[in-house]
């Protein structure tokens, strides 16, 4: 059996980050995560510094705007795997940096995990962040790095504990909110599943140069049909309000960060198909479900359980 590669994950304590770092470590890789140094005086942060230790992660001690740190973290792994924030995207061009200079690196996988962002079809200010991926992924194939892009889709977490309701902290039991006629389909996936996904495919050569779509049958439903689910489990029926893309277009431009940005992601997604209005095609993608049998993964159906 080949060796398994060492992967590094830029990014560890982020919101998907931290699931990606335990995957690996869970799955066999040497493993290890890069921390800046002022991060082990944060007491969560430096809590998760410490838990990943405890399950034979190494700790390294790095920053993005230090280029020997940098490096010298990317020269002890195979596989780097960036999981950083929005407002960090761009710091990415260091990485890529890093990479190059290092000269051993196998794969990259930058920090994507929403949409397949050559296929964007946001309205601002989401476009922005959108399109400083896309200028990760040309410097990443201008540099010639070999790559795998992965596109997560929806985090079940951000979406489904309220139902994409704004403002709401618990699942809706009485009125809902639905984007649009409430017929376009969208994907939902829980974020320990999306780090697994990822990293059976850090060393499988059919995701090499290629996107990896997280697009299991089962967690494919319109709003309505999450609606109807939902309904279901509680045996009662809720109120419904749809409301339409001139409102939500009004909505974006009246709301204040980062409420806006989650609009725009919703008008995507719910309004534009954002997820999916193509197909897979084997000159570009492939999808992680029929890729990886042998990997459980949560349905919708039995995440919304929890809220029973």
């Amino acid at each position: 059996m080949a060796e398994k590669s060492k992967i590094l994950v830029i990014g560890a304590s982020g919101l998907i980050g931290k699931f990606i770092v335990k995957a690996s470590a869970e799955s066999g890789h040497p493993t290890f995560a890069l921390f800046r140094e002022s991060t082990f005086n944060d007491p969560v942060k430096g809590q998760l510094a410490r838990d990943f230790k405890s399950y034979g992660v190494r700790v390294l001690t790095g920053d993005l705007k230090d280029h020997e740190s940098l490096v010298k973290a990317i020269k002890q792994v195979d596989v780097v795997i960036s999981a950083v924030g929005a407002l960090q995207l761009t710091d990415q061009l260091k990485i890529i940096s890093a990479i190059k200079e290092a000269g051993n690196v196998k794969r990259f996988l930058p920090s994507e995990f929403g949409s397949d962002i050559d296929r964007n079809r946001a309205v601002e200010p989401a476009k922005s962040i959108l399109e400083i991926k896309v200028q990760i992924r040309r410097a990443i194939e201008t540099e010639g790095i070999p790559y795998t892009y992965i596109f997560s889709h929806s985090f079940a977490g951000s979406f489904l504990p309220t139902l994409a309701q704004i403002g709401l902290t618990a699942i809706p039991r009485d009125k809902v909110v639905i984007y649009g006629d409430g017929n376009v389909k969208a994907v939902f996936n829980e974020e320990k599943d999306i780090a697994k996904f990822t990293i059976k495919a850090v060393d499988d050569p059919r995701t090499l140069n290629k996107i990896l779509y997280i697009k299991p049958a089962n967690n494919i439903f319109t709003f309505n049909e999450l609606v109807a689910l939902w309904e279901k489990k509680i045996n009662k029926t809720l109120d419904k309000e749809y409301i339409s893309e001139e409102q939500i277009l009004k909505q974006i431009q009246e709301s204040p960060i980062p409420v806006n940005t989650l609009l725009a992601i919703y008008h995507s997604v719910f309004f534009k198909g954002y997820q999916t209005y193509f197909e897979i095609e084997p000159s570009f993608g492939v999808e992680a479900s029929e890729l990886y049998p042998d990997v459980k993964y949560t349905t919708v159906n039995e995440y919304l359980d929890r809220f029973v």
